[in-house]
């Protein structure tokens, strides 16, 4: 059976149209990855085995071939969860390797009365042995666990407003971040999915501004953001730090004219150093797509090659700095490229930063009591209320340093960090 690198379409939630969804996804400890592969012109989900001395694939194909669109996603036990769409109800199941068959386990089904709502997988859980969905409706987004629980779907939370994204702020899987859009602006929100999906504001950076959370590290608790503050009607990429009393950043060296620069994986364990993390980025532009490399200590980007058939946008760090790029090729059809961190050009400079323009004080933006592990600020009065500095006290955009192959506006692949194929 041979396996073809492609991405199944999915709709986005924010504009009518179809767009790539993940082409594998990755379980958060880095064990198991799943996606849907081809045979021929018959889709199939596939288990990718990561934490051995070689990976290997194992199809799990089932009684009849899936619908493209259709979503998986691995769990740390080996399992697979499997997303349909079945007569407009949404179908869940675990699928496992049974000798030379595929074993499944129905979950039950979450139906949608509203012909127009859209029900997708978010990211992994932090723990790995829950899945979770968000159902986005004409008024409002449904938060459901569909994997995990005690008694199939569970409806956790229902979020006013139309809700995208997905990203986890905490280790544990309690504290998860949306873009809600509402009232024609778009802001990042924190649902508390322990506390009957209690919601708090996240970013906040300018009153009319679009906001939205693409990454987070619960370790450092660096933040990766996509906002138009800077530029309004533009979206930059941003960075920033949750209980920090710094500005949210916009380096110039990420920001493109010609070229789409979206992060997809940020390394892991730098619990006191969040401007040293590695930071890894898909850029597509004209030549095609390659790979970007950088740091919020450094003023500007890595560029080199993808590795051939690349499941592109995906990837995990290790805590040692090494980049695992999953791949398929009709000669290696499961194989993890490794791209060492660039080296560190400098420490951390605070001081040549241009200092942020003067502002009114800014209101706060609280998460209430979500417990961020101390990272955010607490604030007095009656109502406990925390607030982390990702706000609109200051918007800044860095400048300067390289900007010949080292800058997003002159992107091309470079020989930097060293490739290996494993």
């Amino acid at each position: 059976m041979t396996a073809c690198a492609t991405e199944p379409a999915v709709e986005d939630e924010n504009e009518n149209e179809w767009t790539a969804g993940p082409a594998c996804v990755i379980t958060a400890d880095g064990t198991y990855a799943a996606r849907l592969a081809l045979d021929g012109e018959c889709w199939f989900p596939e288990r990718w085995t990561l934490d051995g001395p070689e990976p290997y694939a194992v199809p799990l194909p089932a009684h009849q071939p899936e619908e493209p669109g259709t979503e998986v996603l691995p769990l740390t036990d080996g399992r697979v969860l499997i997303h349909r769409v079945a007569d407009g109800r949404h179908v869940f199941s675990l699928l496992y390797p049974t000798g030379p068959g595929t074993g499944e386990l129905p979950l039950g089904a979450v139906e949608c009365p509203d012909e127009g709502t859209r029900l997708r997988l978010l990211p992994p859980s932090p723990d790995g042995e829950r899945a979770y969905a968000i159902a986005v409706g004409r008024g409002s987004t449904a938060v459901w666990r569909v994997a995990g629980g005690a008694f199939g779907p569970e409806h956790l939370a229902e979020v006013p407003g139309h809700c995208s994204g997905g990203v986890w702020l905490d280790g544990t899987g309690r504290l998860l971040a949306l873009d809600r859009a509402q009232g024609g602006r778009t802001k990042s929100v924190v649902v508390d999915l322990e506390r009957g999906g209690e919601m708090s504001p996240l970013l906040q950076i300018a009153e009319h501004s679009n906001d939205r959370l693409l990454l987070a590290d619960a370790d450092s608790g660096l933040l990766l953001i996509r906002s138009d503050a800077p530029s309004p009607g533009h979206d930059r990429l941003g960075w920033g730090v949750i209980g920090s009393t710094l500005p949210i950043r916009f380096p110039e060296c990420l920001h493109a004219t010609d070229c789409a620069v979206t992060p997809f994986a940020i390394q892991p364990g730098q619990v006191l150093t969040p401007e040293s993390c590695a930071v890894a980025l898909r850029i597509d532009g004209p030549a095609g797509t390659w790979l970007g490399l950088w740091r919020p200590a450094e003023r500007q980007v890595h560029h080199l090659p993808a590795p051939e058939g690349w499941l592109a946008g995906t990837g995990l760090w290790t805590r040692e700095g090494v980049l695992q790029l999953p791949y398929a090729t009709g000669a290696v059809p499961c194989g993890v490229a490794r791209v060492g961190a660039p080296r560190r050009t400098r420490e951390p400079d605070r001081t040549t930063d241009p200092a942020p323009p003067e502002r009114p004080p800014a209101r706060p933006v609280p998460l209430q009591q979500a417990p961020l592990q101390g990272r955010v600020i607490q604030t007095p009065g009656p109502h406990h209320s925390a607030r982390p500095a990702l706000e609109d006290e200051a918007v800044q955009a860095d400048s300067g340093g390289e900007t010949h192959n080292g800058s997003a506006t002159d992107p091309s692949p470079t020989d930097t960090p060293a490739m290996t194929a494993g």
